[in-house]
């Protein structure tokens, strides 16, 4: 096998791919601009978090009655509305688990779809009150922007997605490749690093939803399509024909996803921590939706009767009710429960538990104690 004539034969099939979509091509100043409006919106919001955040947002929740949690447009598996309306995932299950520890019903909430852009607008501002939305943790934001991340709910690291006839195995053969990438994301910067770490290039196609890039990779307008390897899977999970897309090996990126806050806002932020991590100890003790009614009169495990607010005063401390925790866990179980039954391996998407498995099993997955 002659290595030139494969590398040759891969540069081809992209010049030629590329010829039929010139007109849907986007040149780098275009991103360019386009970042720099996304970063000056960003400095702006960020000067709103203090003032809105000093409000006291469990009062305001408690006041209105329901939570406004932040979501994205429409990821299969993490967040989407069914056929029915109902929003449905990974992510939605974290918001419907706040609602549920705070006002004790899953069902008050008020999911705001936000883009990649308007995201940290949205919770700097107070037109939410928690952001839910595969958002990767990182200094800037926090520091910089002025968000609290409450933890991490799942562990993932950007990937590329491909069809299956563009003849690729590794990200390093997509030199001159056109690429379908989220703006104003982490992902947008990762590809610049790995693209020119690797002394290759690539034409940028600026999208702004998941649901935009799906249907401008499916039109051929880009070679490419990158984002976090969760969300290439539940993508991919929504095809006609999924096996005539691969994802490819390499993984360039740490990516925690996790819920956030606004800075300035301890007590809010105490409560959605908490919560995501009482669906993380849940998992851990063994306490599950069906069999947390029997565990709640009473166990052998006090750190159980603690969580399940049988036993000691944690409740009161978040200035929540006893079972603030139970009611969290009511709504769809505990962090594997919650995992299995959105985005699992039984699923269309088909993830394995992987680094987001349990400290116990081999995975990232730890909770601070219930003490």
């Amino acid at each position: 096998i002659n290595p030139d004539r494969i590398a040759s034969g891969v540069a081809r099939h992209l010049r030629l791919r590329r010829s039929t979509r010139q007109n849907m091509a986007e040149n780098q100043e275009e991103v360019t601009m386009k970042k720099s409006v996304f970063f000056g919106a960003l400095t702006a919001a960020a000067g709103l978090a203090a003032g809105v955040a000093a409000a006291g947002t469990l009062d305001d929740v408690k006041a209105r009655g329901k939570l406004n949690c932040g979501v994205t447009t429409g990821l299969v598996g993490f967040a989407a509305p069914d056929a029915n309306g109902e929003w449905k995932g990974f992510d939605v299950a974290v918001c419907r688990a706040v609602a549920a520890a705070v006002l004790g019903d899953g069902s008050a909430v008020e999911f705001v779809p936000t883009t990649a852009k308007t995201r940290f607008t949205a919770l700097a501002s107070g037109e939410i009150d928690m952001l839910a939305r595969n958002t990767t943790w990182t200094f800037s934001r926090d520091v910089d922007l002025k968000f609290t991340f409450v933890g991490v709910n799942y562990y993932d690291g950007q990937g590329f997605m491909v069809p299956k006839d563009l003849g690729v195995s590794s990200a390093k053969e997509l030199d001159g490749a056109t690429v379908c990438i989220q703006t104003g994301t982490t992902t947008e910067l990762n590809l610049a690093d790995f693209f020119r770490s690797n002394n290759i290039s690539y034409e940028p196609v600026p999208i702004e939803t998941n649901a935009e890039a799906q249907q401008q990779y499916l039109a051929g307008a880009c070679d490419v399509y990158t984002t976090d390897a969760s969300g290439l899977a539940a993508t991919r999970a929504t095809f006609e024909a999924p096996g005539d897309h691969v994802l490819l090996p390499e993984i360039i990126s740490k990516e925690p996803l996790g819920p956030l806050v606004r800075h300035g806002d301890n007590e809010w932020g105490d409560i959605v921590r908490w919560t995501l991590n009482a669906l993380i100890t849940a998992e851990e003790l063994g306490v599950t939706s069906t069999n947390m009614a029997e565990m709640m009169a009473g166990t052998n495990n006090p750190e159980i009767n603690r969580l399940l607010g049988t036993e000691g005063t944690l409740g009161e401390m978040l200035g929540l009710d006893a079972d603030w925790a139970a009611n969290a866990l009511a709504v769809a179980g505990n962090y594997g429960e919650v995992f299995a039954a959105n985005i699992g391996e039984a699923t269309s998407i088909g993830l394995a538990r992987g680094l987001n498995a349990q400290w116990t099993d081999g995975g990232l997955l730890y909770s601070p104690p219930f003490r």
